[in-house]
C-alpha cells in the first residue's frame, strides 16, 4: 500500500505553451525507455526477486518511477494548455493533437504508442537487474537528447531534475546487483539460472 503526497516530487512551472516540446517530451511518457515503462518493470520484478534488500530497491525505485510519470504528464499538460489551433496546426504535435486532442496520452515520440513490450520481466535475478541497469542508462540518454533540443529553462528544469534520478536509479540497481552478486556463488554469476541443473538437459 502506498500513501499519496499530493504534489509532485518537482516542481514544474512552465510559462510558455510550446507543442515542439510537448511532440519529443511525450516520449519519457510512454516510449520505450519512458518513466510508464520503467515503474512497471520494477513493480512486477519484484515478485520473482528472491532478496529482500532487492525487491525493496525495485518498490522504492518503481514507486519513484510513478512519481515521475506524474511529472512528465504535468510538463505535458503545461506546454500544450492553452494552445492556439494555428500554435498546432503549424508544429509536429498536430498528428497527435488529431488522436488525443490535448489529452496526455502515452506513447513515443515517433507516434508508436505505449505497449508492455517495453516491459522486460525475465524472473532471474541477474538478468532482471542488468536490464534494469540498462534501462536507467538510456532513460538517461532520452533526457541528455531532450535537453539538447530544448532551450527553455522552465521546460529544463524538471528534466534536469529527471535526468539526475535516472543515475541515482542506476547507482541503487548497481547497488542491487553487489547484493545479489554477494548471496550467490561466484563462479555462478554470469549463469542464466544458477540453481538450474544443467543435467535435466542431456538425454539418456
Amino acid at each position: 500500500m502506498w500513501i499519496y503526497q499530493k504534489k509532485l516530487q518537482y516542481p514544474v512551472k512552465i510559462k510558455n505553451p510550446n507543442p515542439k516540446y510537448a511532440q519529443i517530451i511525450v516520449s519519457q511518457l510512454g516510449g520505450p525507455d519512458g518513466e510508464l515503462a520503467a515503474s512497471s518493470r520494477y513493480l512486477a520484478q519484484r515478485f520473482s526477486m528472491p532478496y529482500n534488500e532487492v525487491v525493496g530497491i525495485l518498490t522504492d525505485v518503481g514507486t519513484e518511477e510513478l512519481a515521475h510519470v506524474e511529472m512528465v504528464s504535468a510538463i505535458l499538460h503545461q506546454l500544450t494548455r492553452n494552445l492556439k489551433e494555428e500554435d498546432i496546426a503549424d508544429s509536429p504535435f498536430a498528428a497527435y493533437f488529431v488522436d488525443h486532442t490535448v489529452g496526455t496520452y502515452p506513447t513515443a515520440a515517433s507516434g508508436f504508442p505505449f505497449t508492455t513490450a517495453s516491459i522486460a520481466v525475465k524472473g532471474d535475478t541477474f538478468a532482471d537487474l542488468h536490464e534494469d541497469l540498462a534501462a536507467e542508462q538510456k532513460a538517461r540518454v532520452t533526457y541528455d537528447n531532450l535537453l539538447r533540443l530544448i532551450d527553455d529553462p522552465d521546460v529544463r528544469d524538471p528534466l534536469k531534475f529527471l535526468r539526475q534520478r535516472e543515475v541515482v536509479h542506476y547507482q541503487r540497481f548497481g547497488d542491487a546487483l553487489r547484493i545479489a552478486q554477494d548471496r550467490m556463488n561466484s563462479r555462478n554469476f554470469y549463469a542464466i539460472n544458477p540453481s538450474y541443473d544443467c543435467k535435466q538437459n542431456k538425454k539418456d
